[in-house]
C-alpha cells in the first residue's frame, strides 16, 4: 500500500490494521474501521502511548473516566500509557481511516 486513502474492495468485515513503519520505539499503522466498536464492558489498557488522527469518517472514543471524544476528519488525540479507553462508534459511510502512532 502506498496511499493512505486507498481502500480495499470489498471493505473488510473486521477492522483492518496495516503496519506502515516499525522501529524499536515507534509503530505507525493505518486502521480501517467500518462500524466496529470495542465490545461493551471491554477497555483497552495499553503499555504504550498512542497518538491517533482520524483521516476520514466519524468516530467516538470514551475514557473510563467518562470523558468522551467525538472525532471528525482531521481530529487527533494522544492517549496516555495505561489510559483505559474504548471506541464506541465508527462510521460505515464513509469508513474510518485512522493513522495511529504507538510510542515508547
Amino acid at each position: 500500500m502506498n496511499n493512505l486513502w486507498e481502500l480495499p474492495n470489498p471493505l473488510p468485515a473486521q477492522e483492518q490494521f496495516d503496519v506502515l513503519l516499525q522501529t524499536p520505539t515507534i509503530t505507525v499503522e493505518r486502521i480501517i474501521s467500518t462500524g466496529q466498536v470495542t465490545p461493551s464492558g471491554q477497555w483497552y489498557d495499553q503499555d504504550k502511548a498512542e497518538w491517533v488522527i482520524l483521516l476520514q469518517g466519524l468516530a467516538q472514543i470514551i475514557y473510563d473516566t467518562g470523558e468522551v471524544f467525538d472525532l471528525v476528519k482531521g481530529d487527533y488525540l494522544l492517549i496516555a500509557t495505561h489510559q483505559k479507553h474504548r471506541v464506541s462508534f465508527t462510521s460505515q459511510d464513509p469508513p474510518c481511516i485512522w493513522l495511529a502512532l504507538h510510542l515508547d
